[in-house]
């Protein structure tokens, strides 16, 4: 074995490579059609899926569009146009933005084809308020985030509050036919989940969205106004599955955590590391997510116990934080620290935690990365202090164990790697 640090960067970087939209959605592009193929898209990998088309079809070839990613995110191109606005918390230039989607697939024919682009942070930048103001829509994002809500509880009062999400952007797109393509950000790899689901059937109600809320207690008066609305049958509901406006829509999941975390460990076995991904399916708690984790590190590390070292252990899926405190850090960071305040000082571990978007929740880090030097460092009890408010951000950084990648431009939720020598 060489450098552990340096074969974690490895790993890492071979989950990227094996879902760069350049890579993962050209096997599932359409043929041209006989009319116009209208692309568009939003989320953080939307600026890469669309130079992807663009470089797929020939330049003759009668083909216009536009994405929305995030601020930092965007891309050069020439025919798709690209444009940016906020994420987490949805703002103005992602609702003219999403006017512009609007209108384009609105023109549609039956003779073109509209290709969507769908990956991760789609919910917040494909925006289109239905019942509220964008402020209300705001507000309701930021309580939403910090409410411990996980992204299928989120994306379900999403779409009930939006005019493109829920398949409602496929329904806008008929009588064309409509392909899409989503790098999935969410466990489960659901089309219906995926950036609230904008070209997908939807099975959820607004009654179930209205529950979400009162299980996390959001006081959100606008919002609750239109979704007790809904569950009375004054609303519409979103497209139901069978629908048969949507009969020309498909949806292609083209890359997810899965692919991510096989190829992270093919390079670890390749380094001389025994892999085992563990699931790509965690959910729940960041802090609880990573007891759990430490618990089969101390039993590799004391009792060779169920893996034989020297291993790795890989881990997706996306945590929660129910933030409590006024700290910095989101929940790779929140992990990584009480993961390394769960082991011994001296454990011979190194690990890398991090969002694979390169954004762990609003900061300018992807995650953590520690090794065994930096793990003695750590002043514990006031580490310890720190997570409690929600300051993993700070901590990491004294001990030089923040990760940072700046924008990846894909997005299929966290790779967590533990090596235990």
């Amino acid at each position: 074995m060489g450098d552990p640090s340096s074969d974690l960067r490895r790993a890492f970087q071979a989950a990227l490579d094996a879902t760069d939209p350049e890579r993962s959605i050209v096997p599932f592009l359409p043929a041209l059609p006989d009319g116009r193929l209208l692309v568009v898209g939003a989320g953080k990998a939307a600026a890469a899926m669309a130079r992807a088309v663009e470089t797929h079809y020939p330049a003759s070839s009668r083909l216009e569009g536009v994405v929305i990613t995030r601020y930092g995110h965007g891309l050069p191109t020439s025919r798709i146009e690209v444009l940016e606005a906020s994420h987490p918390v949805p703002d103005e230039a992602g609702v003219r933005a999403t006017e512009r989607v609007l209108e384009l697939v609105a023109s549609a024919g039956p003779d073109d084809h509209v290709l969507c682009l769908i990956s991760g942070g789609g919910s917040a930048l494909l925006t289109a308020p239905d019942g509220l103001s964008l402020g209300e829509l705001r507000e309701l994002t930021t309580a939403l985030l910090r409410s411990g809500a996980d992204i299928h509880e989120m994306n379900c009062v999403r779409k009930h509050l939006s005019l493109v999400k829920g398949g409602r952007l496929a329904l806008a797109a008929a009588p064309a036919a409509v392909t899409a393509l989503l790098l999935s950000d969410v466990v489960g790899d659901d089309p219906a989940v995926i950036a609230s689901g904008p070209t997908a059937a939807d099975a959820s109600s607004y009654a179930d969205a209205l529950e979400v809320l009162e299980r996390y207690r959001i006081d959100a008066p606008a919002a609750r106004s239109v979704l007790a609305a809904g569950a009375r049958g004054e609303r519409e509901e979103t497209p139901r599955p069978g629908d048969p406006l949507l009969a020309r829509v498909r949806n292609h999941v083209v890359a997810s955590n899965q692919t991510a975390l096989e190829a992270a460990a093919r390079v670890l076995a390749e380094a001389g590391w025994r892999p085992h991904v563990l699931s790509s399916t965690v959910t729940g708690e960041a802090r609880e997510a990573a007891s759990v984790h430490a618990a089969l590190v101390r039993q590799v590390v004391e009792h060779g116990q169920p893996f034989e070292r020297p291993c790795a252990l890989l881990s997706g899926g996306e945590t929660t934080v129910t933030v409590r405190g006024d700290g910095r850090g989101g929940r790779n960071g929140e992990f990584g620290l009480a993961l390394a305040l769960a082991l011994p000082p001296d454990a011979p571990v190194w690990l890398l935690v991090a969002d694979s978007d390169g954004i762990d929740g609003s900061e300018d880090n992807a995650g953590a990365l520690l090794d065994p030097e930096r793990l003695a460092r750590l002043d514990r009890p006031a580490a310890r202090a720190a997570l409690e408010r929600n300051d993993s951000y700070g901590v990491l950084a004294a001990v030089d164990g923040l990760l940072v990648t700046g924008p990846t431009r894909t997005n299929v939720n966290d790779v967590r790697i533990v090596l235990v020598g």
